[in-house]
């Protein structure tokens, strides 16, 4: 099978990789076109100082567009930061902690790398793991032993290893807490709308749905701000970043460039009457369902996440004869579908379906899965 079978002359391979992963090409194409001369300005967007006219309309534009796309109440902060995700599982316990203790949600591979992280800086807390479930299902949180003088409750609400996401985020009043709710959306931020009247404070790396490497998207709540333990660095120090405006010191001015021509790529999208992240969503809906039904109906290939949890952005699968895998991901190659092998952690394939997969490219996949099923059967 050849990838003109599955893809038009002249496209790119469909990139499937869980992060740094594939942009919209038309932010690529703009980019590339606007890599020397930043709209007349005679300086690549590399090149400008962070201080500038010119930067600091696009940081400015940026932070409006990202507030538009995810309806951000005016009542957070967005922050422009450094560090990735788990660069986030540090600053978060310094800033919020206040060295007491918090409570964390196990739910795969991010969250208990987030946990672990934590025990630096404060008591972290197991409140409800699946671990006993091999991390297939979400622990229900009538369970969770929450504390009641938690700093803050910390969810991975898309746990990109393991494919699993909460399809909607817990009412943590309703269970007894008065903390709040810190979610790492790194894997699936823009790809659905939040509920900000559960959260306290979202973090993400942008190499996931939002951008390259390098950028952390932070939204914070204004009463989080000005707790930071005293050894905090003070570039981490969310008060200072946001009384800074994300200017504190030099931020990933590239990323944040690129991030923004993804949101203002983001804003453009319609699907029917809805656009933006309500568009997005029921792309992204229409994708998996295709996916996970297409693996479901296969004795050939097997999905082991809970139905009620499944990712949207990450779908894990194995071979059924997993001796087959190498020939599997060989001619996938060919056929153009890139990066489909799973985590090291986890074994089998993975395919990474972000905001930037289009819908033929889920097609792609499940072509070349139903023709290697039919080859190798």
């Amino acid at each position: 099978m050849t990838q003109q079978q599955h893809q038009p002359a002249g496209t790119r391979p469909y990139n499937f990789s869980a992060g740094p992963a594939a942009m919209p090409e038309a932010v690529l194409q703009r980019a590339a076109a606007e890599m020397l001369d930043w709209q007349g300005s005679g300086m690549s967007v590399m090149e400008m100082s962070h201080r500038g006219k010119e930067f600091g309309a696009i940081c400015t534009q940026a932070e409006a567009d990202i507030r538009t796309l995810l309806a951000v109440p005016e009542h957070f902060h967005i922050l422009f930061m450094q560090g990735g995700g788990l660069g986030e599982n540090a600053i978060v316990p310094m800033n919020l902690s206040r060295g007491t203790a918090a409570d964390f949600v196990i739910t795969g591979s991010w969250s208990i790398k987030s946990q672990k992280e934590a025990q630096r800086y404060c008591t972290a807390n197991i409140a409800a793991s699946n671990a006993g479930d091999h991390h297939t299902r979400l622990p229900d949180p009538s369970t969770w032993q929450l504390s009641k003088n938690a700093s803050y409750v910390h969810l991975c609400t898309n746990e990109t290893i393991n494919g699993i996401e909460f399809q909607q985020l817990p009412d943590l009043a309703a269970l007894g807490s008065d903390a709040p709710l810190v979610i790492d959306f790194s894997s699936h931020v823009a790809s659905r709308s939040v509920d900000w009247r559960r959260v306290g404070l979202a973090f993400g790396g942008a190499q996931k749905n939002l951008g390259p490497a390098g950028l952390t998207l932070v939204i914070v709540r204004d009463d989080l701000l000005g707790h930071a333990l005293e050894i905090c660095p003070s570039a981490f120090n969310y008060k200072i970043v946001a009384d800074n405006k994300s200017m504190y010191n030099t931020p990933p001015t590239w990323g944040i460039y690129m991030a923004g021509l993804t949101f203002q790529w983001l804003l453009q999208q319609t699907e029917g009457t809805l656009t933006g992240v309500a568009a997005m969503e029921q792309r992204n809906i229409a994708k998996a369902r295709l996916l996970y039904d297409f693996i479901d109906a296969s004795p050939f290939y097997v999905n082991k996440i809970d139905p009620g949890c499944r990712s949207r952005m990450n779908v894990p699968f194995f071979l059924a004869d997993e001796s087959r895998n190498d020939a599997f991901l060989a001619g996938a190659r060919e056929a153009g579908l890139l990066q489909l092998k799973g985590h090291k952690s986890v074994g089998g394939m993975r395919a990474s379906i972000y905001n930037a997969m289009p819908l033929e490219g889920v097609q792609a996949l499940v072509s070349y899965m139903r023709e290697f099923e039919r080859s190798h059967a």
